[in-house]
């Protein structure tokens, strides 16, 4: 099957009603129709021929095919069953070739099993809403599961807590997260009319690069936890977020040993501050 221009906004409507098919607003759906932009952020992306990547949410392939041309070895993962059908179709050529998978469903329940039975592939791409982008990438940091390269495509604002630093507005759990895997910076910004159907938001496209020297804790789950307990409330000290969390005589041996102040805020402390007194939390956990 031809796929449509994927510049086109009225070419990819008319192809998706001789289909049968509509954007489902719940998955998020926008295409970048945007041809330039597509390329720069493959270039970011860095694919070299033979090179594994996984894409979350291809719709009609717009990058899936960029990807291809540039000689990936691409896993496609797709909830809507009626993108999937036509994925099937575009590149039976490249999945007869074994240089393209289809692993229908939501990403989030089936990346574990695709990572246990096929590994981990040497880049990770995605066109993201704001809640998939913080559940994959915190469920694969979680696991110690780090992608050389990953290029995120997200709602602007997402894109700003993700390379933000400590002592600003857009420091948050999600910022810390990212940055304690990873070295963060911005691709470009894209404004609505790169996208169709067009959004009310900008979105940003962020470069996330595997840090060689990954500051590891002692429970990574547990840090985890701990970033949730300490952003829940930001306008509450470390020390008032931290006590439902741990209690108060081990917190506040636990901000002694991370030498970080009661009254310190969270948004003010970097990420191995973070990292420390996670680990002194650990050291005194009953």
């Amino acid at each position: 099957m031809q796929h449509p221009d994927y510049n086109s906004p009225a070419q990819i409507k008319r192809f998706l009603e001789q289909n049968g098919l509509a954007m489902q607003k719940k998955f998020g759906q926008n295409f970048l129709v945007n041809g330039q932009a597509r390329a720069a952020i493959a270039d970011a992306l860095s694919v070299t021929a033979g090179m594994g990547v996984w894409e979350v949410g291809p719709g009609l392939g717009a990058m899936t095919d960029e990807l291809l041309r540039r000689g990936a070895h691409l896993t496609a993962f797709e909830i809507d069953y009626g993108f999937s059908r036509l994925l099937k179709d575009f590149f039976a050529d490249e999945a007869a070739r074994g240089r393209f998978s289809l692993v229908e469903g939501d990403v989030l329940k089936t990346w574990k099993t695709r990572a246990d039975t096929h590994g981990i592939p040497d880049r990770f791409f995605g066109n993201l809403p704001y809640n998939i982008a913080a559940a994959i990438i915190g469920d694969t940091i979680g696991a110690l599961v780090r992608f050389d390269i990953c290029v995120v495509t997200v709602q602007k604002e997402v894109g700003q807590r993700m390379v933000a630093k400590p002592g600003t507005d857009d420091y948050s759990s999600f910022s810390v997260l990212c940055q304690w895997a990873y070295d963060v910076r911005t691709v470009l910004d894209l404004a609505g009319g790169n996208f169709w159907p067009k959004p009310n938001v900008a979105s940003r496209a962020v470069l996330l690069t595997k840090k060689a020297d990954f500051p590891r804790c002692k429970n990574p789950q547990n840090f985890m936890r701990l970033l949730r307990a300490l952003f829940a409330a930001r306008r509450k000290t470390v020390r008032n977020n931290l006590l439902p969390f741990a209690g108060g005589a081990r917190t506040d041996e636990a901000l002694r040993l991370a030498n970080v102040a009661p009254t310190e805020r969270a948004e003010t402390l970097s990420v191995e501050r973070l990292l420390t007194l996670s680990d002194a939390l650990e050291r005194l956990a009953p």
